[in-house]
């Protein structure tokens, strides 16, 4: 299945070109994202894999805000018997869900260190990682000899990843948590269209949708400090969430980027960043949602599934 980050990533995709004709408008919303910070807090080292830690701080800050988070997407990582990280995978699913097999509850493992949390965290983005692009061989995964473990996986993200892992949970402790709106949460949700164009956000909380970055944000300024960026991209991924709750499961009534280097949360009512980013006061979320539903459902995706969802 076609995934939405492929589609908005690719110009020439049917729903590439729809979000570029829909939402124009994009320089106010990453005007408001520059000037939420002028400090970059956690810059990583050289030895950090990025891609991999944008996902372990992913699932870090999920833990943080869910109690019971599902696994499901790094389970689908060990999906080849023959591979020889999989036992080691399925034995730290199994200490992780000592309960319910999909579900890993926080509460349960209370008392473990930080290096712990980073590097199980670390570990899932991995096998995240494995599911969505099951060709890709350049996997530390594949590094584990035949008949490794638990700990040998925990073993695969460096010490310098696991720092930057705690200082970017640290940060969100300080910065995320405290500003969030008491109520529901979803973590990982998956929505109606996902079904047609493969989507799973990070997280929505009490009705707000949450995309978590942790980039670096952009070029450094001549004193040398950076500010957040935001790529029209994570825009049109950020919307292409909140157009494909058709059924409004959710109640989604804002969206927001936590940049996690930053330790800022930008958000937007959504009826605001609608009107923001296509220019126009009576365009309405319920219009939008059935055009692009109409889109989806006609076959509009980019061929083959890339990247995250």
């Amino acid at each position: 299945m076609p995934s939405l980050t492929a589609a908005v990533q690719q110009t020439d995709s049917p729903v590439g070109r729809w979000m570029r004709a829909t939402f124009p408008h994009l320089a106010p919303l990453q005007q408001a994202v520059r000037e939420a910070a002028d400090e970059l807090a956690v810059t990583p080292a050289a030895a950090v894999a990025l891609g991999t830690q944008g996902g372990a701080i992913d699932w870090w800050i999920r833990l943080l805000v869910d109690p019971k988070v599902s696994l499901e997407l790094p389970i689908r990582g060990l999906w080849d018997r023959r591979a020889a990280f999989d036992g080691a995978g399925r034995e730290l699913l199994e200490v992780l869900c000592p309960r319910r097999p999909t579900v890993l509850e926080a509460g349960l493992h209370e008392g473990r260190p930080d290096e712990w949390w980073a590097r199980t965290c670390y570990a899932l983005a991995l096998l995240v990682e494995r599911f969505r692009n099951p060709m890709a061989t350049g996997s530390r995964l594949f590094t584990l000899p035949a008949g490794s473990r638990a700990d040998d996986l925990l073993a695969l993200a460096n010490d310098d990843e696991v720092a930057d892992l705690i200082a970017m949970r640290d940060l969100a402790l300080t910065r995320l948590l405290p500003g969030l709106a008491a109520g529901t949460v979803h973590s990982g949700p998956t929505f109606d269209g996902s079904e047609l164009l493969a989507a799973d956000a990070d997280l929505v909380v009490a009705g707000l949708l949450i995309d978590i970055k942790s980039g670096s944000g952009g070029r450094p300024r001549l004193d040398g400090s950076r500010s957040p960026a935001l790529a029209a991209t994570d825009v049109y991924q950020l919307l292409g969430y909140a157009l494909m709750d058709f059924s409004d499961r959710y109640a989604l009534r804002g969206a927001g980027i936590y940049a996690a280097r930053f330790g800022c949360l930008v958000q937007w009512p959504l009826t605001e960043l609608i009107q923001q980013a296509t220019g126009r006061s009576g365009l309405g979320l319920l219009d939008l949602r059935r055009e692009f539903e109409d889109l989806v459902r006609s076959g509009g995706g980019p061929s083959g599934r890339a990247g995250r969802r």
